[in-house]
């Protein structure tokens, strides 16, 4: 996200050119100045490198830059950066100041002005500007002459102040407050005239840098949005884009260091960073076509399913209860005098045995569909079943189905019908997680959404792979992954970066309402089962063990369930 700037000679340049063919070189060395500056991207570095080519060209022996901040309802003046080459050391620190006539810098800002000042020491009475001296009397130092000069962009408004102080007779000298007048003199109208046009330069770099940085900024902001929609659809994965992008960052950084080994030639640069970090942001934005029913699914059935369910064995139960009801009254119909037997006579009266016969049916049968129902709500229950556990309960729970499937009860209208459906029963027997294979596809699907939301993005020349970074993360290197079944040598360096950390978190998130999270130990275990399967890479998993990326997430190899 850079904006190119040519440099321009100005009339007043040109006119000196003309004038002093002697200056030829010193012109070229601003104009070289102008392409410098408009090649930074960091406004710290573009801030010093302004002031340092504008003391160089002037043998200043100290200088300071100021920009306007007004993005409050009172405008302030920020120091920004201040180079001095008689006083060693950082003793220069950024503040703000009121924005007014009072201050040298406060009044080339208002007004618009320039000072050249022989002696900032010496000033006249009748001028608003006064030299703040609490610097010169801190370190000690002694300014002598002074030039400051604003700096307008290509509209004329005054961004900020250039202020360049001692002019020193020869560049090499280092000035003591003692000799500093002696040593120093007045800065020439033409070291103004073409200070000041660098100082216009500079102005237009800083107002590009900053468009840059709001570009970036309002870029950043939109990144963030899209990853709180995900989050709003899918709270289930709360937090986990956030997690992925920084796992990815610290593999990438660390894959970019080494010099050695098949890792070797992988290099990211910042603005590559820069960009799998989008990626990784975005890689799950797709989710927003996925419909939410699925994506906040917790168990194998819907709630919905689930209370239908369980409605159809209460109406089944109430059933059995009427029935047996029903056999009573008939029975008793049938048989009236046993009723008028005493209690003695009643226990040996083969009527009376038959009546509690019933009730033991009806026990029976209540206790079939007590244990059916806990049934139901154990295979509900969206567990990981391994290899062994399937071989050791399969042909039970099979059987179990089996007979449940048979089941029947009675609707409000009289109709048979079967307690749990063939697609209820499909749904409860999946062995792994809580989707079917059509709603699993459902899922899938979002790679190919975020692909395509990616791709109508107008990313700039470095961010252009976003697209196709976020799209292999589902990929596997012996291409059995999806959306496009690719192979190893056609997913990038940077999509295998995104599995990896992708596959990690998804592991040790404790977010997730199917599966409890494993502790790290275990989740790099998986990793290296994965890789040894040819899944997802090898060296990058290596590194992202030795390197111990995920402790970006406070985790550590000590991490229990």
């Amino acid at each position: 996200m850079r904006l190119s700037q040519t440099p321009i000679l100005t009339p007043e340049s040109q006119a000196i050119l003309q004038r002093s063919p002697q200056k030829v070189e010193l012109v070229e060395e601003l104009l070289a100045i102008g392409t410098a500056l408009s090649s930074s991207n960091d406004l710290g570095e573009l801030l010093h490198l302004i002031l340092s080519k504008s003391r160089e060209i002037t043998y200043s022996d100290a200088g300071s830059v100021y920009l306007i901040d007004r993005n409050e309802e009172t405008p302030k003046l920020l120091f920004k950066v201040a180079q001095n080459d008689s006083i060693k050391g950082d003793t220069f620190q950024e503040f703000s100041m009121p924005l007014t006539q009072k201050s040298l810098a406060g009044y080339v800002a208002l007004t618009g002005e320039s000072l050249n000042l022989p002696d900032a020491y010496n000033l006249p009475s009748e001028v608003p500007y006064a030299l703040d001296r609490s610097f010169d009397t801190s370190m000690p130092y002694r300014t002598g002459s002074v030039l400051v000069l604003p700096m307008q962009d290509q509209d004329g408004e005054i961004i900020g102040v250039l202020q360049l102080i001692n002019r020193k007779i020869a560049h090499d000298i280092i000035l003591s407050p003692e000799k500093t007048m002696e040593l120093t003199q007045s800065y020439s109208e033409w070291e103004e005239r073409i200070v000041r046009s660098l100082a216009s330069q500079a102005a237009i770099s800083i107002e590009r840098n900053q468009l840059q940085q709001s570009i970036e900024n309002l870029f950043e902001g939109f990144v963030r949005a899209s990853v709180q929609i995900i989050e709003t659809r899918d709270p289930t994965t709360s937090g986990h884009s956030e997690r992925v992008a920084e796992l990815t960052v610290r593999l990438a950084e660390k894959a970019s260091a080494i010099t050695t080994g098949p890792l070797r030639p992988i290099y990211l640069s910042d603005r590559q960073i820069r960009e799998v970090r989008y990626a990784a942001l975005l890689h799950d934005f797709g989710k927003v076509g996925v419909p939410e029913a699925i994506l906040n699914k917790q168990k194998k059935l819907y709630p919905i399913q689930l209370e239908a369910i369980y409605h159809r064995f209460a109406l089944a139960q109430r059933t059995l209860e009427m029935e047996c009801a029903q056999k009573k009254f008939h029975h008793l119909l049938v048989n009236p005098s046993h009723q008028h037997l005493d209690h003695a006579k009643q226990a040996n009266c083969s009527h009376c045995q038959q009546l509690e016969q019933f009730d033991i049916q009806l026990a029976q049968a209540v206790e079939t569909l007590k244990r059916y129902w806990q049934l139901v709500k154990e295979l509900n229950e969206p567990h990981i079943m391994h290899k062994k556990e399937l071989r050791a309960s399969a042909e039970e729970t099979l059987a179990e189905l089996t007979t449940l499937s048979q089941y029947t009860y009675q609707d409000l209208d009289g109709e048979t019908k079967p307690l749990i459906t063939e697609e209820e029963i499909a749904r409860l027997m999946i062995s792994r997680g809580n989707l079917t294979s059509q709603e699993r596809l459902g899922i899938e699907a979002h790679v190919t959404h975020t692909y395509h939301f990616l791709k109508r993005i107008p990313w700039t020349k470095h961010l252009k792979d976003v697209p196709k970074i976020a799209y292999g993360h589902h990929e596997k290197l012996d291409g059995t992954g999806y959306p496009l079944g690719l192979k190893q040598e056609e997913i990038t360096n940077q999509s295998q970066m995104l599995t990896v950390a992708d596959i990690y978190d998804a592991l040790t998130a404790s977010d997730r309402p199917y599966k409890r999270r494993l502790p790290t130990h275990i989740a790099l275990n998986i990793l290296r089962q994965e890789a040894a399967n040819h899944k997802i890479n090898g060296d990058l998993v290596q590194l992202f063990e030795q390197s111990q990326v995920f402790t970006v997430l406070g985790h550590s190899l000590d991490d229990e369930e």
